[in-house]
């Protein structure tokens, strides 16, 4: 399958073991792993895409600029495993799109995948801009990873579910700007002062909540792990929290706030 999506971006799917060392050697780029603990193997890259699952490449004319990996899940379901791309230029939701008609050309309701839920702009991207929606909070799912960005931290996870022909969805799909209004007596459940995680006490009957996360954590664990930590688990404790009461996380607000509902 392919699909040109955007000026001088290409997205098609990959078989080729020459074009999967390429997608290796992009995500050790971005990753940097450590021995032995790559996100993904090329071997299992080569055996998804001869078994029918998903792997694609998204080019600027002959470079590899992004790529995904993923494997069918139950319940009629794509699983993105791995997501890696160069900055700028959209690419991510370029490949994500690509993936969205890879799925529903094959009868797929819906995407999945899970991202560290104290990453503001996978947050956004995630919820604002593709529509999709936290289903679990998942603490340290992958233990303690050695990868240059993730180095020393908890690997808690979100598992996010991308409902693929929901009318939110299509309209995002089609960048249509869809702004979800936070109601006027939310209130605030996890707040940032003065870049420290404040949990604020009281706010259990709210009908709606948001939760906090830092601007770059990225860059916190590396200036600041202590920081970076108590963050990760202030971040676990409420969101987690919440989540484990059955809220539902129904958005991102201001690029700063998961806004969090009681259903």
């Amino acid at each position: 399958m392919r699909g040109r999506v955007g000026t001088l971006i290409e997205v098609r799917e990959l078989h080729e073991l020459a074009e999967l060392e390429r997608v290796y050697a992009l995500f050790d780029g971005i990753w940097h792993f450590g021995a032995g603990d790559p996100p993904i193997t090329l071997e299992l890259m080569r055996a998804l895409a001869h078994a029918g699952g998903y792997v694609a490449g998204a080019f600027d004319g002959e470079r590899l600029v992004g790529a995904s990996a993923g494997f069918l899940a139950t319940g009629g379901a794509l699983h993105s495993h791995v997501t890696g791309t160069l900055a700028g230029r959209g690419i991510g939701f370029q490949l994500k799109q690509h993936q969205r008609r890879w799925a529903l050309a094959r009868g797929l309701e819906r995407i999945t995948w899970t991202y560290d839920p104290l990453v503001r702009r996978n947050a956004h991207f995630n919820l604002a801009k593709l529509g999709a929606r936290p289903l679990e909070y998942l603490p340290c799912f992958y233990g303690v990873m050695e990868d240059a960005i993730n180095q020393g931290d908890e690997s808690d996870r979100v598992l996010a579910s991308w409902p693929l022909t929901a009318p939110h969805v299509e309209a995002l799909a089609r960048r249509e700007p869809r702004v979800a209004p936070v109601p006027d007596d939310a209130v605030v459940a996890l707040a940032d002062e003065g870049g420290r995680p404040v949990t604020v006490p009281g706010v259990a009957d709210a009908g709606t909540v948001l939760v906090a996360v830092p601007a770059d954590i990225e860059a916190l664990r590396r200036a600041d792990p202590g920081t970076g930590k108590a963050w990760r688990h202030a971040v676990r404790d409420v969101l987690g929290g919440l989540m484990a009461e059955g809220r539902r996380v129904t958005g991102f607000a201001g690029k700063s706030y998961y806004v969090v509902e009681k259903m």
